[in-house]
């Protein structure tokens, strides 16, 4: 097997480097220190300094939550997203990002109303949803592309 063809991804609960054949990545791998899945069941935070590690080196499609603590809608689809992360968890990682802790991050994705929900492959912008929606149409919208 070459290089290319495996990669190191940092275990989501204690954090141990795992190398994980490509052909693979879709079986939902565990960890071969603390026997945890690899990929995080739940949402993650994101900052403008853990952008790269967290979403665009990350091995499959994420799905970043642009919100705000203040933002009614966007405490609204919180558990929504939490029970996606756990459903879809090996699939798809969401991610959280606060737009009023980081900035930049949603001037970059140009960002005007939130929540946002931004779905992306690596550095790949694969589409965006503005607006808290039901569970269902976000799992239809999902199932387009994940």
């Amino acid at each position: 097997m070459e290089e290319g063809d495996v990669i190191t991804q940092a275990c989501a609960s204690c954090g141990a480097p795992n190398r994980i054949p490509r052909a693979r990545l879709r079986d939902d791998p565990k960890c071969g220190r603390c026997h945890e899945k690899v990929f995080p069941r739940a949402p993650v935070p994101v900052t403008t300094q853990t952008w790269s590690r967290e979403v665009d080196e990350f091995p499959l499609p994420v799905l970043i939550d642009f919100w705000a603590q203040w933002c009614r809608p966007c405490r609204d689809v919180a558990p929504v997203l939490e029970q996606i992360a756990s459903e879809r968890a090996g699939k798809l990682k969401i991610a959280k990002v606060n737009v009023d802790e980081n900035q930049a991050l949603a001037a970059r994705f140009g960002v005007q109303s939130i929540p946002t929900l931004l779905l992306v492959r690596g550095p790949i912008h694969v589409d965006q949803l503005a607006g808290a929606m039901p569970k269902q149409a976000l799992d239809s919208w999902l199932d387009r592309y994940v």
